[in-house]
């Protein structure tokens, strides 16, 4: 079974068959595309009966070359004697063991022409073994490395430690106890926000608005390095609190406005005579008197009632540092619920009515909310404006 990364090599290898198979395999080795020109040269060779010389060759000298290369880096990155050096000499077994098994459906390799190519293969399967080990050995030692300076409040130390647990995932699913690790890494780098509502308005709220304030979803507050709470959970210790601080709480009276107007409009109503200068009735060139559309003024007296009542609520998010106990940021908050109803009578012509005059008709007069509602409706228009603000913050990052 290949492990993932292998998988992904092999992907790769694919990809570089088909992107190269328009390509000369000849003209790829000339400009030291070596894995292309293998790729090239397996896509003319695969299912021939009569496999060209040419291409045969090309692989053979390709096969050589890049097998030459890669082991020379080896080489020299094994002579550094560095730790993460077996993070690119496992990447580089990988892409060896993969271009052998490329190969080795074609073996024996034979062209048309009797020649037959000589692929001097690595005994990789060992070697790619232990410097995937030697690879994972690094990875969890630089975890564990950057895990203590996490211990210590370092949220970035904490994030790069769980960057290297996780790269452990590209040898073994299972690995020491790196999942345990991981976990702890991801506790320490994790920044915990509390949310609490603070009303300086010198105004008595309703007792169900902090309650409605606080039905956010904070699901869509929390990342893959944040996580907000609504309340104290637990024995977290909060980062960052974000204070919602209400100033202003106002609501108007309730406001009736009356007034009438006219609305009129010129109609085609039967028709009239045409006359001439004598008062007589015009002809037309068939003899036939002319009549023409008689146009009348109709109008319509409307009776309007206007009803307004408002609700402002405003204030300010407060970005708290728990660490350093001051605070860091500032959003400002306002919102206005609105409560507004016409109605609206008439007497006269209805078809002289206008488009606007029409919505109003009929419509009646409508109980006025009460100051705790509207301010109530306060609080779900503010539910969204508080998300986005604490969502679209890059102080709680």
């Amino acid at each position: 079974m290949f492990t993932t990364s292998l998988k992904s090599i092999l992907f790769v290898f694919s990809a570089l068959l088909v992107l190269s198979a328009c390509s000369r395999p000849a003209k790829l080795l000339e400009r030291g595309e070596y894995e292309s020109a293998i790729s090239a040269s397996v896509k003319k060779l695969s299912g021939k009966k009569k496999k060209k010389v040419k291409h045969v060759k090309v692989l053979e000298e390709a096969f050589a070359r890049a097998t030459n290369v890669d082991m020379r880096e080896i080489k020299v990155l094994e002579k550094e004697n560095r730790d993460e050096n077996w993070v690119e000499i496992n990447r580089i077994h990988r892409r060896i063991l993969l271009r052998q098994q490329l190969i080795e459906p074609l073996l024996p390799l034979y062209a048309s022409d009797g020649y037959k190519a000589e692929f001097k293969f690595v005994k990789i399967e060992d070697l790619e073994l232990e410097s995937k080990q030697k690879a994972a050995d690094f990875y969890y030692a630089e975890g564990k490395r950057y895990l203590v300076d996490a211990e210590r409040g370092d949220k970035a130390a904490a994030r790069k430690a769980y960057e290297h647990f996780e790269d452990i995932q590209r040898y073994y699913k299972k690995y020491k106890d790196e999942e345990k690790l991981k976990n702890r890494a991801r506790e320490l780098g994790t920044i915990y926000v509390l949310f609490k509502m603070e009303n300086d308005s010198r105004t008595i709220l309703p007792k169900d608005f902090e309650r409605e304030i606080k039905r956010i979803s904070v699901r869509d507050l929390n990342t893959d390095w944040r996580t907000v709470h609504l309340n104290p959970e637990g024995n977290y210790k909060y980062d960052y609190t974000v204070v919602m601080r209400l100033t202003e709480i106002d609501v108007s009276p309730d406001l009736i406005k009356e007034r009438e107007y006219i609305d009129d409009k010129t109609i085609e109503e039967g028709w009239e005579y045409v006359l001439d200068d004598r008062g007589n009735v015009r002809k037309d060139s068939a003899g036939n008197d002319i009549k023409i559309p008689k146009k009348v003024l109709i109008k319509a007296r409307v009776f309007e009632s206007y009803q307004h009542k408002e609700a402002h609520v405003g204030g300010r998010l407060e970005f708290f540092d728990n660490i350093d106990r001051e605070i860091i940021h500032t959003e400002p908050l306002a919102v206005d619920a609105i409560f507004e109803n016409y109605a609206a009578t008439f007497d006269g012509d209805k078809r002289a009515l206008s488009e606007e005059s029409k919505t109003k008709i009929g419509n009646r007069p409508r109980p006025f909310p009460s100051s705790e509602s509207l301010i109530l409706q306060a609080a779900e228009l503010l539910k969204p404006v508080v998300k986005d603000k604490i969502s679209r913050s890059r102080v709680l990052i």
